[in-house]
């Protein structure tokens, strides 16, 4: 087996972390290539990228066109249609591998030809203060215990109790992407939990190492987290679900799943503006729906997300605010 791998890195002003992530990854006896897309850096990562890259022939850097700022999903994108290897794995630029990062994903693709990705848990170093609580609480991303592929997206969370596994510790064969195609450029944030859920639902994920971490996710006040706000987050969570339920139904998906989703748009709809909640249901796809799924027309969820109820709700709410 030709186990060769492309590791993907987005960076956006990681200056103090990116040569570190780099050089783990360089560092894996696996990796043939290192790409790094430089996502519209504004501090020193150009110049940082530029000199790992004279003394490296593995890096290879790329920008977006005009050199753009286009969020975490679009440089992801570049990285993989960029990539040259049957095998791809993704790293943060705050963040790093560990040794002998895919030693056991190798045993295990050779072992069964049919598997689609590997995750494995990842661990956490602390760059500035934090309570025992925090160390404890992201000590270990992980799914908690071994679960059947089939049985993934309804055990791992969201839908389930059994942890969630972090991009940094999976690996794929590159056609995964056929499968379920890029991450989705519309999200600002929650971009990796739509692409973990399309392939939990479309492909084979099996569990590599649960119990202690192959990466180290780098915690530190720029982190991503902490800089967007609870809002945005839920924002695009409303926006995620409505992504994957029109998802599920063009790729034919069973019941339960679209009942997941469907429920979950109507938990997070309200987050949506009131011209976003319009867009993501049209009436004509939602009486196509309901034709497919008659069971649906007894849900709330689905009456709730019929476009001639959202318009009339809006329309309701402007007049009375006009009033008041």
């Amino acid at each position: 087996m030709n186990f060769k791998i492309s590791v993907i890195i987005p960076v956006y002003n990681a200056q103090l972390y990116i040569e570190k992530a780099i050089l783990s990854a360089l560092d894996q006896k696996e990796v043939a290539e290192v790409i790094v897309v430089d996502d519209g850096s504004t501090d020193n990562t150009s110049k940082i990228l530029a000199k790992l890259e004279k003394e490296n022939s593995k890096i290879r850097t790329y920008k977006h066109p005009n050199g753009e700022n286009l969020g975490r999903a679009s440089s992801k994108n570049l990285g993989i249609i960029m990539a040259t290897n049957p095998f791809i794995a993704f790293l943060d630029a705050d963040d790093y591998y560990l040794e002998n990062r895919f030693e056991n994903d190798a045993r295990l693709f050779a072992e069964d030809s049919g598997i689609d990705g590997i995750y494995n848990a990842i661990g956490a170093h602390f760059y500035r203060n934090a309570s025992e609580e925090e160390k404890e609480r992201l000590k270990l991303t992980t799914i908690q215990y071994q679960i059947e592929s089939n049985e993934l997206f309804d055990k791992m969370s969201p839908k389930g109790d059994a942890g969630y596994f972090s991009g940094d510790g999976l690996t794929v064969k590159r056609e995964i992407f056929e499968m379920v195609g890029y991450f989705d450029n519309r999200l600002k944030v929650a971009e990796d939990t739509h692409m973990w859920i399309k392939m939990s639902l479309k492909a084979k994920l099996v569990a590599g190492i649960l119990d202690r971490p192959v990466s180290i996710r780098g915690v530190h006040d720029s982190n991503v987290f902490h800089l967007y706000s609870t809002f945005l987050y839920k924002r695009n969570m409303a926006l995620m679900f409505s992504f994957l339920l029109k998802w599920a139904y063009s790729n034919h998906l069973k019941m339960s799943v679209l009942e997941y989703f469907y429920k979950n748009s109507y938990i997070y709809f309200k987050y949506l503006g009131d011209e976003e909640r319009f867009k993501q249901f049209v009436l004509l796809d939602w009486l196509e729906y309901a034709l497919k799924y008659p069971k649906l027309l007894k849900s709330k969820y689905f009456i709730y997300t019929n476009p001639l109820v959202t318009s009339y709700r809006k329309r309701l709410n402007s007049s009375y605010c006009k009033n008041h």
